[in-house]
């Protein structure tokens, strides 16, 4: 009897936020250690599997950068590494593309149908999903000129046709994207995920934008994880040397898309099991949320 009152207490939670959810599009970034353990890859497609039945339309944008560097030392392609980008030559991109579009983005498909869900895997290049152009990169040196990096076929979203998307939400479809781009001409690009997350999050006005991670959220400088922030309060921990690493970048995103209609970004910690729902559904969350100016103005009004 106790063990049922607790299981009700948890829905009668979730119930507000299922209600404020329902019909709406959530992004999320799937990548980490959530992608290479089985138990939480079971446990991730159950959560998007639930978000679908209860009305909730979840775009799930993956990553695969240890697969890809499986695969180029099994090949025998050396791999270099600028400003934590992958150079990516010709030979590089071949195996990008073989790597996300085929085995990582149908491992992901299949897993989520085996849930019993409705997935269905594309690339950018699929419908001209995301058309990018190659990301241009300048380094600032000290006492020297800026330094421009040759990424090759590295590239940045320019836009996002959302209406593949729309169709496939409509016939209730998941769609699982892997995050490679092509330009006017045909050309292939590999982008980073974050980037192509908050660019679908952007296009589609959604709810919410996820990033799936291997830390526990956004730590302050005394290790302690900040739980909720606004933009301004995000800008000044960038410009503070509150963020380093790899944060800045995923930081950075999730304003872009807060900046352009999306409600909240949240940066949680995608090792932990049933993180998407606790995230979602709970009051305090797992991880960090970062509110745009809207909701941080509509949260001190009450």
């Amino acid at each position: 009897m106790e063990k049922g009152k607790r299981v009700a207490r948890v829905l009668m939670e979730a119930l507000p936020y299922i209600r404020e959810f329902r019909g709406r599009c959530v992004v999320v970034k799937y990548g980490g250690h959530a992608m290479r353990d089985e138990k939480l890859k079971v446990s991730f497609a159950r959560n998007v599997i639930l978000l679908k039945y209860i009305g909730i339309n979840p775009i799930i944008v993956h990553g695969g950068g240890p697969q890809i560097g499986q695969m180029l030392e099994q090949l025998k392609i050396p791999c270099e590494f600028r400003e934590g980008l992958r150079i990516t030559d010709q030979a590089t991109m071949d195996v990008v593309e073989m790597v996300l579009g085929g085995r990582v983005n149908k491992e992901i498909v299949n897993l989520l149908n085996l849930q019993g869900g409705r997935a269905v895997g594309l690339s950018g290049k699929d419908g001209w999903l995301i058309k990018a152009h190659k990301l241009e990169m300048v380094v600032d040196r000290k006492n020297a000129p800026p330094e421009i990096i040759d990424l090759g076929r590295v590239g940045e979203v320019d836009c996002v046709d959302t209406s593949l998307l729309r169709s496939l939400e409509r016939e209730d479809f998941i769609p699982v994207i892997a995050p490679v781009g092509v330009d006017s001409e045909g050309g292939t690009y590999n982008i980073n995920a974050d980037s192509v997350a908050g660019a679908v999050a952007t296009a589609l006005k959604a709810k919410r934008l996820i990033l799936l991670t291997d830390v526990v959220g956004v730590l302050d400088k005394n290790s302690e994880i900040i739980s909720s922030m606004t933009m301004g309060q995000a800008a000044m921990y960038l410009n503070d040397g509150t963020l380093t690493g790899g944060m800045i970048p995923k930081v950075k995103c999730c304003l872009e898309a807060l900046d352009s209609g999306v409600e909240k970004a949240h940066i949680i910690d995608g090792r932990m099991d049933n993180s998407l729902l606790l995230e979602l559904f709970t009051r305090g969350g797992i991880g960090t949320e970062i509110l745009s100016q809207k909701v941080a103005a509509e949260q001190a009004g009450n």
